[in-house]
């Protein structure tokens, strides 16, 4: 347990059973959202819906410079325009730093995590972390914060993607929770929030696949309940990249809600729904909900901006 358990706001109380299905869907404001993040939030909502589970919103803005001028607004109003129903208050990540700060001091007091001195240029071009500061026992102060990982397959059976598998320590090497400039990483904060939010199904796109491995093993540290994941094809532009804010997509024109959506729910493969108000559309959508029709690939086939 946590040193202060009064920093953990959470949808549940210690002893109570977790639903059986709790989705979310989990956007970054460094950017508008654009049609891949639609078909996210599509596909995150009808398969909770289909379950007959919860969904909730979660803002990721931890990274605050990183955060685009009037992106989290954008968001706000995507959600409105869609008549996406949230079955819980939006939370920001931005707000929560100390229950992120309350689980690194967790681990460090089980010797699971240590700081790191090394800027960009002293690693180079090298991605894997070799440890070289996992000895030396240095403050945290203005240091990154490392988590020790294991030299040992980490596998799990994604639901669209098959079995995904993946050797830390040999891949990658002890990855930052913590930034030297104070910024939290995504992989601890989404981590944490998964668990306090009761999340037992994750829906998003595949370019986070690769990042399953990394909180799979930090959940285990934390003790927390494994969670199913499926990652989703990826929308591509013209250029054959995937549609991202880094590659300039489009934001959603929320004037042209209700076709929109039929297109995300077309990219989907699901069956057809009728132009009509987002919310009648999306009950129509839940109806027909079928995750065996969703391509098992990496990248939607077509152009979507």
């Amino acid at each position: 347990m946590l040193n202060n358990p009064a920093l953990i706001p959470s949808l549940f109380k210690e002893g109570d059973k977790r639903m059986a299905y709790v989705g979310r869907f989990a956007p970054s404001p460094t950017g508008p959202l654009h049609f891949g993040s639609l078909i996210t939030a599509v596909a995150s909502y009808c398969d909770a819906r289909a379950h007959h589970g919860q969904w909730l919103v979660r803002i990721e803005d931890t990274d605050i410079p990183r955060i685009y001028p009037g992106s989290e607004n954008h968001i706000l109003a995507c959600l409105d325009a869609f008549q996406f129903e949230m079955d819980a208050d939006i939370i920001f990540q931005k707000n929560r730093l100390d229950i992120y700060d309350a689980i690194i001091d967790q681990l460090h007091q089980k010797h699971q995590v240590y700081a790191c001195q090394c800027t960009r240029k002293m690693l180079g071009s090298n991605h894997i972390y070799t440890g070289t500061c996992l000895n030396l026992n240095l403050s945290f102060e203005q240091k990154a914060i490392r988590v020790k990982v294991p030299d040992q397959n980490i596998c799990f059976k994604d639901r669209l993607q098959g079995i995904h598998s993946s050797n830390l320590q040999q891949d990658l090497g002890d990855f930052v929770l913590k930034r030297r400039d104070g910024i939290m990483n995504y992989q601890l904060a989404v981590v944490v929030d998964d668990y306090l939010q009761g999340i037992t199904h994750v829906v998003r796109g595949a370019d986070l696949l690769d990042n399953t491995e990394r909180q799979i093993w930090l959940g285990s540290l934390l003790g927390y309940p494994t969670l199913q994941y499926m990652h989703l094809p990826l929308a591509m532009n013209a250029q054959g990249q995937k549609l991202s804010k880094q590659n300039l997509a489009q934001a959603i024109d929320l004037n042209r809600a209700p076709e929109l959506l039929q297109q995300a729910i077309h990219a989907l493969h699901q069956p057809h729904v009728d132009l009509d108000t987002p919310k009648h559309m999306l009950k129509q959508a839940i109806a027909q909900w079928d995750i065996q029709q969703i391509p098992h690939t990496i990248e939607l086939q077509g152009t979507y901006l």
